[in-house]
């Protein structure tokens, strides 16, 4: 058992966000909800959750989203690293990328910026995911809130996301 799961922290099925909950019920993972960990301290960013979890920075999974001319793109990164949106930009063929407004990403997702799952969105869109997430046995990514988070094998994440794999780190 690693240090990550033997703390005192909730891990039960309530401790994801419902709407998480439900997605990931649909889509046939319900198996990821018994492992979602809440945290009485916020995991909004990936500094916060990284020292809550009691992992590396870079096993974090961001689930950033972006507008490519105007239209919505998730890109997961490690947490370590930044986004380059001249390689987003290139990658998808877009004149402009830019950082989509917190607004946006709550309308378009269904969650709140430092809360948003790399899968189980309100709206479907094209997503990217980095290569670097592919460094670890295990990421952690966001479950639907910033107090909750999940671990999972990165391919898996990556398919389940539906992203292409990519390189866009800075």
């Amino acid at each position: 058992m690693t240090t990550a799961e033997s703390s005192n922290s909730n891990t039960n099925s309530t401790a994801a966000h419902p709407r998480f909950a439900e997605a990931v019920t649909t889509m046939g993972l319900t198996e990821l909800l018994p492992r979602v960990r809440r945290f009485p301290e916020a995991t909004r960013t990936a500094q916060e959750a990284a020292e809550a979890i009691g992992c590396e920075l870079s096993q974090i999974c961001k689930s950033l989203i972006f507008a490519a001319d105007g239209v919505p793109v998730l890109v997961l990164m490690d947490g370590a690293s930044r986004v380059d949106l001249d390689l987003v930009r290139d990658e998808l063929g877009a004149e402009k990328v830019t950082r989509a407004k917190a607004d946006v990403v709550r309308e378009f997702t269904g969650y709140a910026i430092g809360g948003v799952p790399p899968f189980g969105h309100a709206n479907k869109t094209r997503v990217l995911a980095d290569r670097s997430l592919l460094t670890h046995d295990t990421v952690w990514a966001a479950a639907g809130s910033p107090y909750a988070v999940f671990p999972m094998e990165p391919k898996e994440l990556i398919a389940h996301a539906g992203a292409a794999l990519v390189d866009v780190r800075a």
